[in-house]
Parts: C-alpha cells; structure tokens; sequence
C-alpha cells in the first residue's frame, strides 16, 4: 500500500491560518509543505482543489463497547466509521465488561485494537473505588488519562468514595478525565418522575431527571479537587449554559482545567426529544436551546476547549424500551466532524476553531506525539473535505455495528473527500480501505 502522495492545490487549515499549498507525503510522513511541488516517481498524486484539508480529527472520548458488549459495537465496525468521518485517531473509555481498571485489562485493548482498528488509538484507564494503587502504579505513557466517573452512567463505574477521590486527584500521573453528575440528585429527580409517569417517562424528561443542577455540582467539586492538588483536569461533554462561568477563556497553553463539549450538544435540543426520543437520550443530557447556544459561544471563545463525540451506540431494539432500560447514548463518529463544520456554515463558528478544537487542541492536552497538526515530520494523518459537496445521511451508509445514525436525514452542507491514516489512504470518500490499521498514540510526557 502506497504512504507516498502529493497533495496538491488543497486550502490548508492549520494552527490559525488558511492557505493554499501542496502537501508532500512520504513513508507515512508529512514530507514537506509548500506551494507549487513537482511529483516525484512513485508518489500517488491527489488534485485537491476546491478541498478544505487539515489534520484528521482526535476524538478524545468514544465508547467502541469491546470487550464484552459487542453485539452492538466493536473496535473494527467503529474506526471504520471514524475513518468514514475523518477521525484519524480516538481515545476509547474504559467502561467496558470488563473494564478497564488495570494495566493488564488496558493492554488487551491495545492488542485486540493493534489486529482490528482502521485508525490509530489509545484507550483510558478507569478509576473505581478499589483500585487506587493501580492508579499510582500507571506508567504515564500507557493511557491519554485516568477516567473518573463522578456520576453514575453506563457500566456502573461510580467513583463516589470521597477518600478515594481525594487520592485519585493528588496522584494520578496522568490527566484526570471527569463525567461530571451529582447522582444523589439524579436520584431524586428519577424518583419524582416516576411518581407523576410509573414507567411510561417520557423522553423530555431526561433532562430534568438528570438535570443542570446535577451537572453544576459535580463539575464545581471536580474543579474545587484540581485546584486543592493542582491536578491536570479535563472535565468533559460540557451540556449547560451554567456550568460555563467555572472554566477560563483563552488559549489552552498553561491552563490546569480545561473542558471539551460533544458534537449532539452543538446540534440537538430539548425540542428534538419529540421527533427522536429515546435515541437522543445520553449522560449528560441534550438541554435547552440556549444552552446550545451559550456552548458554541463557549467554544468559539476557548472557554471549551475540545470537541468531541461521545460516540456510545445501543442497537434501535434497545432504545426502543421504557426509560429505565433505554440505555444511554448515540453514534456519532461517522458524521461528527459534518457536524462540526454546518456550525461554520451557519457562521457560528469560524473554521480555523473549529480545527483547533478537533485536532490541536486533544494533541496538545493529551501530549500526543507528532500528531494533531500539519507539520513537517509529523505523522500523515489528514482528511480532505469538500465544502461544496452537500450529503445527506441515509441509514444504509452507516458503518457504525449498531446501523443507525440520529443524523439521518439530515443534509450537511460538506462531505469528506478522503481520509488518510499514517499516510495510508482508509477512506477515498465511498469506501473505507479494509486492508489499513491504525497505531498505538504514543504521549510525550
């Protein structure tokens, strides 16, 4: 397989600035960046005019539900659609059966992902309320963060003992990663929603039952943990308007705390919970439309400084149930990025942030090694989009396992034209090359 190409007359998006110029890859390398470059033997060439073309994206928090819950996703069917949507690299949680508590759990990742993965990968080590040696124990290098779950969500891996978490913020030797959700309150809410519906809760009331005032609390004492330790925090899908004011604007350089967003809270509503239900029901929950608006201001200012999926999927059949068995979450990946840019489109959000957001930005929080920008030297993971393509998501297209998408229907005003993965082209805009695998993220540290 070819890892030599020219890329030529592309309108690169790279670090705050837009330009064109041709993009020499060479053995999986980005070779040289300039303007007008001559094609050598043995390189493919690549006509990218008209292409927007800039690092692909990291996603730095998706659920690909291997091991143990693979009847409805799984590493293979999951980077493929990242590799269809123009993510090059993720980080997966840890929330699996069984999860992901110790070194040896997160080395079976590694290598079930190393035979499987179409895009390049790294997987978080989970906290719980025993495993606080394991946790000393990490070898930095090993994992992009320690997961801590503060409220309780898919897997039951609730980190609630107030001496445990104390010891994960002063120790950990990595980022610490927070789901941030006061169950306790949740607790309640889910109580008083039962009394007034029995079984039959409607989906509007996902965001009551797990509400902003749940959200506010936890994410007040993840931060009031960091700044007693110092730690390295990352707070992440951000959902209200609210929980904003205790996060700092600007550049992500020296910053202790930072927060990311996902892609549904860019696009969805509490209005959307009549026409999808249950298939937009997730933790935390999709609010209100001024809390949707306030996080995209929030991200256009660097106040949030990532963006994410949160990528979860359930099969239809198991969304279809009552509220207390219709499990949380919803497939993302394949068509987040889209997502991402119709904001750019609705001239929201300007293109060079929402590239800082998408690839700088995890790169730099996560110290990921020769990634996440368009550099010379730099690992050739980039994806070409077409700005003047519209595409409109149909369900046969999905690649995620799970074969729903709750952008269906929906026409965004780009397509991705190619994605290539370490100089390997996985994605040429109608299939994804089978035969390309993706590397462990290596993190300098």
């Amino acid at each position: 397989m070819s890892t030599d190409w020219l890329i030529k007359n592309a309108e690169l998006v790279n670090e705050g600035r837009r330009f064109h110029a041709d993009v020499r890859v060479k053995q999986g390398r980005i070779d040289a960046i300039a303007g007008d470059l001559d094609a050598r033997p043995g390189e493919q060439v690549v006509d990218a005019s008209g292409l927007w073309l800039f690092p692909g994206m990291i996603d730095d928090q998706v659920h690909f539900r291997e091991p143990g819950l693979t009847h409805k996703a799984d590493i293979a069917h999951e980077s493929r659609a990242c590799a269809a949507g123009g993510i090059t690299s993720y980080m997966e949680m840890p929330n699996t059966k069984p999860p992901a508590l110790d070194r040896d759990s997160l080395e079976a990742k590694y290598a079930r992902a190393a035979e499987t993965s179409a895009v390049n990968y790294a997987f978080y080590m989970g906290a719980s309320n025993d495993n606080l040696e394991a946790i000393r124990r990490l070898d930095p290098l090993a994992a992009p963060g320690i997961k801590v779950f503060m409220g309780a969500s898919t897997g039951n891996m609730l980190v609630d003992n107030p001496e445990v978490l104390d010891g994960i913020f002063r120790e950990a030797p990595t980022p610490i990663i927070t789901h941030c959700e006061d169950t306790p309150m949740i607790d309640v809410n889910l109580a008083a929603a039962h009394a007034r519906y029995g079984e039959d809760i409607p989906a509007w009331e996902h965001p009551l039952i797990r509400s902003r005032e749940a959200c506010i609390k936890s994410t007040r004492l993840a931060i009031e943990l960091a700044r007693r330790h110092n730690s390295r925090l990352h707070v992440l899908h951000i959902s209200t308007a609210d929980e904003l004011a205790l996060f700092e604007p600007g550049p992500l350089k020296g910053k202790r705390i930072t927060a990311e967003t996902c892609v549904h809270f860019l696009h969805f509503d509490d209005r959307d919970y009549e026409r999808l239900g249950f298939l937009i029901k997730c933790n935390p929950a999709v609010k209100t439309a001024a809390d949707r608006e306030a996080i995209i201001r929030a991200l256009a200012e660097s106040r949030i400084d990532v963006l994410a999926t949160d990528h979860a999927p359930h099969l239809l059949e198991e969304k279809a149930q009552l509220y207390d068995k219709a499990p949380s979450g919803l497939p993302l990946v394949q068509f987040a990025l889209q997502a991402a840019l119709q904001r750019v489109f609705e001239g929201k959000l300007t293109l060079e942030r929402v590239v800082e957001a998408v690839t700088h930005a995890p790169a730099t929080l996560f110290d990921v090694k020769d990634r996440g920008f368009l550099r010379e030297g730099y690992a050739a993971d980039l994806v070409l989009v077409d700005p003047n393509r519209p595409h409109t998501v149909r369900r046969e297209e999905v690649l995620s396992k799970c074969a729903w998408s709750p952008f269906e229907g929906y026409t965004f005003n780009s397509s991705i034209a190619a994605t290539f993965v370490n100089g390997q082209r996985v994605w040429n805009g109608q299939a994804v090359d089978e035969s390309v695998r993706g590397q462990r993220l290596a993190f300098q540290r």
